[in-house]
């Protein structure tokens, strides 16, 4: 009997971490390249994490993602910044928010590229990811 509780809290356990659901899961793209701009969005939550606490971080890792412009909003909890990728002064842009959620912190993170522009899914998923992680680095 002892054993059949255990293996169900552990059961029970492996099911929460599984509901959680991480910055790579969360990630979606709509739009044709090319053709109509683009736009990638991916969110995670932070169980724990104050809102106010992560937005200088996330500035932090927005800025090392090779950001430029970075406007942070602490009223509204955002940040917004652009990239010129190409050097041809049509700006891709990124919109983080962090707000409250229960006890902890949802992450929204938002990045926007032009009709005529490309970028890959994979390197975007990324970036963007390691801007939603650095709110807890």
């Amino acid at each position: 009997m002892k054993h059949l509780s255990l293996a169900a809290v552990l059961i029970l356990a492996g099911h929460s971490v599984a509901a959680a659901q991480s910055c790579e899961k969360n990630f979606k793209a709509t739009g044709v390249p090319l053709v109509t701009p683009v736009y990638f969005k991916t969110w995670q939550d932070f169980p724990k994490l104050k809102p106010e606490a992560a937005l200088q971080r996330l500035a932090r890792g927005v800025a090392a993602e090779g950001f430029s412009g970075i406007e942070i909003n602490k009223e509204l909890g955002t940040i917004e910044a652009y990239q010129d990728t190409a050097g041809s002064g049509r700006l891709q842009t990124l919109r983080v928010v962090a707000r409250k959620r229960g006890a902890g912190t949802r992450i929204d993170a938002m990045f926007d590229i032009q009709v005529g522009q490309v970028a890959t899914k994979q390197v975007v998923q990324e970036g963007l990811c390691n801007i939603i992680r650095s709110a807890v680095d």
